[in-house]
């Protein structure tokens, strides 16, 4: 089986002690590539040392809304300049991870709209993908996205939304990130919506450490359940496990030209 874990925070401390070991593990388990997502200005040169130093894990580069009161206007300068000095480079593969949360009262909404706006624009002039995070905020999110309308696209990390959002996402060319959250049995609306939807819209995540999978609850999450997280979603779908991770890499590899 193989496999691409297409949203990570390998560069996170909670793996300091045995990364080495966590990604070799993750290859032997058949999972080829890991994408390491930046958040802040002050992890960007982990994420991009991580890069450089082992070919299984690209890079992309962003500021996240959960991380407000720590972005600063002169960031968004840095970032441009990170993506343009970087222009070319395969190792890095996608802007992000950034996008609009709702679900956390303190955020405010009009910063994280100038934030999210500036990345997009940056996704669209260095044509990248982005990398998005939304939490109850599919539908301002789908309205800038047809607004800017980015050639790349790119993926809609863990997705939680309805049938009729996902179905405007893949209008916009978007793919959907499926991970522990599906394998969950409360997740009764997203088992339904993903079953209803083209397996080729589909790509596979884990947000490790975060989001671990029913099967390992309340432990660090890591790439090396996606091929647990794999058997899962394919069980919901009713379909082999083959068949999904052999879809979902198919889609990664030509979303992020692979």
């Amino acid at each position: 089986m193989r496999l691409i874990d297409t949203h990570t925070h390998l560069d996170f401390p909670d793996f300091d002690e045995d990364r080495k070991a966590v990604l070799d593990h993750a290859t032997a388990c058949g999972v080829e590539r890991m994408v390491v997502l930046g958040v802040h200005r002050q992890n960007w040169q982990r994420v991009w040392d991580l890069a450089c130093a082992d070919n299984r894990l690209p890079a992309a580069l962003g500021l996240h809304p959960v991380y407000l009161d720590q972005h600063r206007p002169e960031h968004l300068t840095q970032l441009r300049q990170w993506l343009e000095a970087r222009q070319g480079d395969a190792r890095l593969c996608a802007v992000g991870e950034f996008g609009l949360d709702y679900y956390l009262p303190a955020l405010d909404k009009a910063a994280q709209q100038t934030l999210f706006e500036a990345q997009l624009q940056m996704a669209c002039d260095f044509h990248l993908p982005a990398l998005l995070h939304v939490r109850r905020s599919h539908a301002q999110v789908i309205a800038t996205l047809k607004r800017y309308k980015p050639a790349r696209a790119g993926i809609v990390h863990a997705f939680a939304g309805s049938y009729e959002e996902a179905r405007e996402y893949l209008k916009l060319g978007f793919k959907l990130g499926i991970g522990g959250a599906a394998t969950w049995p409360q997740a009764v609306r997203l088992r339904r919506t993903l079953a209803r939807l083209p397996l080729q819209c589909l790509v596979l995540e884990t947000d490790a450490p975060d989001m671990a999978p029913a099967m390992h609850a309340g432990r660090r999450n890591s790439p090396e359940h996606l091929p647990a997280i794999a058997g899962a979603l394919a069980q919901v779908l009713g379909i082999e496990p083959q068949t999904l991770a052999q879809a979902c890499h198919s889609t990664s590899c030509e979303l992020f030209g692979w």
